[in-house]
């Protein structure tokens, strides 16, 4: 039974994926912040498979060390590595946003993926095989204004991924890239810094995806035969023909 790690697995995309693997007989890491709902999901999911748990905030490398160091033996070796947790804070142009903001972008979704990762990396080295999953945004492929923050952290998970398929493809472990549009999560919540109600505008007159829909992918992408690696998925509600354009009704 294989092992995989997700990171922000309390809500949204990692969630959806953790409820997902569980069922398709993976062993699972689930690693998040809030402590209380981290143990609630680890209570439900364990009627389905092992489940461990870590908390831990990945924007302080000690912190990810620690929790990584707290691992028994037998879970120490993982095979699958999703780096889903993220966040978006504020959407203001460079001039007026926030530098609190900014280092809670940079540090989350760059430097967290990149302390995780060095966690695991070794021991999937060393076992010649392993997959990661770096989950970065259509924001990646399309500066918009007020965003560029937030996008200039996801190119940077774009160009991550692009170095570790360069680095791990020869220790035959798998890299692959996602990228999704519009999904209806808690993100814009976290963005607007609670006012759900502008927070709600982001998803009305048109589908969104759900994380259920990213969640099927990221399991047909480490589900694939072992001679196949899925590189890069972008993934698109069906009213989205590009980041910035979405066709409301």
């Amino acid at each position: 039974m294989k092992t995989v790690l997700i990171t922000g697995a309390t809500s949204g995309i990692g969630k959806a994926t953790a409820e997902l693997l569980a069922k398709q007989n993976y062993r699972l890491i689930l690693c998040g912040r809030r402590t209380e709902v981290l143990e609630q999901l680890k209570s439900e999911l364990s009627a389905h498979t092992e489940i461990f748990s870590l908390n831990f905030d990945q924007r302080y490398y000690e912190e990810v060390a620690n929790a990584f160091d707290s691992l028994p033996v037998d879970w120490k070796n993982i095979d699958i590595l999703i780096n889903n947790a993220g966040n978006a804070h504020g959407l203001e142009s460079l001039a007026e946003g926030s530098v609190e903001d900014w280092d809670n972008m940079m540090d989350g979704n760059v430097k967290g993926v990149l302390y995780v990762s060095k966690m695991v990396i070794p021991n999937m080295k060393k076992a010649n095989s392993g997959h990661i999953v770096n989950i970065s945004s259509v924001a990646a492929r399309q500066t918009y204004a007020n965003g560029v923050v937030y996008c200039a952290s996801k190119r940077a998970v774009d160009v991550i991924s692009e170095g570790m398929r360069l680095e791990l493809t020869e220790f035959g472990i798998k890299v692959t890239n996602v990228q999704p549009g519009a999904v209806e999560t808690d993100f814009s919540k976290v963005r607007f810094k609670g006012d759900e109600e502008r927070a709600e505008t982001v998803y009305q007159g048109y589908e969104a995806l759900k994380a259920e829909d990213v969640a099927d992918s990221i399991a047909y992408c480490i589900n694939a035969p072992k001679h196949v690696m899925i590189s890069d998925l972008t993934i698109y509600p069906s009213a989205q023909s590009e980041p910035r354009t979405i066709h409301r009704k």
